[in-house]
């Protein structure tokens, strides 16, 4: 399996993101230093959908697929890829709080501690749909790993879109998201430019 092993901060700061987007509550004290090159038009494009791979961690080939899902669908293509990254089973766990980070989602899936709608899901690119059911399993739940986490994500505001119980480590989703709640810094016009190339 492709990973990226591109330190998280370096990433941040050379696509111009804050590291809380992420998840993480770290600070890079560098700056980046650019030459005063000005960036082309396909340089922008390229950036935007390099920030929005980064940021949900997925890769090119799977990106590229959801683009082409999202093409077909009705409705703004921007708008329902950003939709269908959001409604990624390991973005919702994040979203929930039951996370620290998507990386950290990725592997609760991965290691199959995870029942949507009383069924074991380990896919973390699994697509969730309105009023599905996301829960931790039982034997998982008084593990010391999942304390620590709504320790560190107790002030983390979840979307209105989504409704968490914390204490029993369940959630749900009640519709699907718009675009006006994903507060992402992605711009998705520039990632349909440059895919409809």
């Amino acid at each position: 399996m492709a990973v990226n092993r591109v330190p998280v901060l370096k990433r941040c700061r050379s696509l111009g993101l804050e590291p809380t987007v992420l998840g993480y509550d770290k600070k890079s004290r560098r700056e980046l230093k650019r030459s005063n090159r000005k960036v082309s038009e396909y340089g922008l494009q390229l950036r935007e959908k390099q920030k929005a791979k980064f940021i949900y961690g997925v890769l090119e080939k799977p990106f590229r697929n959801y683009y082409k899902k999202a093409d077909k669908m009705q409705g703004q293509t921007g708008t329902n890829l950003m939709i269908m990254l959001e409604t990624r089973l390991d973005n919702v766990l994040f979203r929930l709080g039951f996370a620290r980070t998507r990386k950290e989602a990725r592997q609760i899936v991965d290691h199959k501690h995870v029942l949507v709608n009383g069924k074991q899901v380990n896919i973390p690119s699994y697509l969730v749909k309105a009023g599905d059911k996301i829960e931790i399993k039982e034997k998982c739940k008084s593990s010391q790993r999942y304390k620590d986490i709504l320790e560190a994500t107790n002030g983390r505001l979840v979307p209105e879109w989504l409704e968490a119980n914390p204490e029993a480590l369940e959630g749900t989703v009640k519709e699907l998201p718009t675009r006006e709640v994903i507060d992402v810094p992605v711009n998705e016009v520039l990632i349909v430019e440059l895919y409809s190339k």
